[in-house]
């Protein structure tokens, strides 16, 4: 067991990169068969809308499937205005605080559609079925050649063979450069885009790096052991309502967090360099006051480096 330490060691510490990478290489794998095995081009009147479906639809569908499995998203909305108690929706710095939650809980989100753009880019087949039925890239490709005798022949491109005439060929090729030159520049705004953001957010950093690591640490062992701990009071809460039932006794006391306590726990994160509070449940077990409220402080801030304490949580249970 001793062998695989370092490799244990490095998945811990690199797992939200090691996830990206998974749900890439799952999306490239996905596009690849999708582009293999179901897309057929139908070289017609069809082709425009046949082939950005296939290019755009999935990335859409990914993205949807990305907020609806963040963890970030769903402590922005849940109980945001729920029935029965006034709306709870943030306003002023609060909203701006939420607002800079969602656009991270969207950028993660958008790993996976990007990478099945690119992907489809870099393979061509979507886009040359895409570009041969648009009238506004069909003169683009056809500039410089025979309009007339281009424009009639360019639907059924995408179903060329390799036998047929060089000069179709030739616009399939122009059309395929396209698509991957198209599909190697979204890669590489991506990568530039993801590097500056973390260059300034670690610059930006109000902790040391070393600091930062044991603070993942601790949200890392502070969510096994609630998950633990929650399974336990759960358990015990149920035997003692199911022995009642069954035994038709009295209910024994038995103590629970409040519903404060919770929405307490569940709030966004607030760094204060007063103290040295590394999640919801540090601040509220420390600074709670009589009323069991967090004690309002001056000098919170929200260091965008510290965005992963909102997403290290429990998982949260959508479908």
């Amino acid at each position: 067991m001793e062998k695989f330490r370092p490799v244990l060691d490095f998945i811990v510490n690199h797992q939200k990169v090691l996830g990206y990478g998974v749900v890439s290489l799952l999306t490239a794998g996905s596009e690849r068969i999708f582009s293999v095995v179901v897309f057929k081009c139908p070289c017609n009147s069809w082709n425009t809308l046949y082939g950005g479906i296939f290019l755009l639809m999935p990335a859409f569908i990914l993205f949807l499937l990305g907020l609806l499995l963040s963890v970030r998203s769903w402590k922005v909305l849940t109980g945001c205005c729920s029935k029965g108690r006034p709306c709870r929706c943030p306003r002023g710095n609060r909203l701006q605080r939420h607002l800079q939650v969602m656009g991270l809980a969207v950028l993660s989100a958008a790993v996976a559609p990007l990478t099945w753009i690119s992907v489809a880019l870099l393979g061509g087949s979507f886009y040359e079925c895409t570009a041969t039925g648009s009238p506004i890239l069909q003169k683009y490709v056809c500039k410089g050649r025979r309009e007339e005798e281009c424009l009639k022949i360019l639907v059924t491109v995408p179903c060329l063979s390799p036998i047929s005439p060089s000069s179709e060929l030739e616009i399939l090729a122009t059309l395929r450069a396209q698509s991957q030159v198209f599909g190697w520049i979204l890669i590489a705004s991506v990568f530039t885009v993801a590097l500056l953001t973390t260059c300034i957010a670690r610059c930006r950093s109000p902790v040391s790096v070393l600091q930062l690591a044991f603070w993942k640490i601790y949200l890392q062992k502070e969510q096994e052991l609630f998950e633990t701990m929650a399974k336990e009071h759960a358990s015990k809460l149920a035997e003692r309502n199911l022995k009642s039932f069954f035994d038709s006794t009295e209910l024994g006391p038995f103590h629970t967090p409040s519903a404060k306590a919770w929405d307490n726990i569940s709030s966004l994160f607030a760094f204060n360099p007063k103290d040295n509070c590394y999640s919801m449940i540090h601040k509220y077990v420390s600074q709670k006051s009589q009323s069991g409220s967090i004690k309002s402080a001056e000098g919170d801030i929200y260091p965008t480096c510290l965005q992963f304490v909102d997403g290290a949580n429990v998982e949260v249970q959508v479908l």
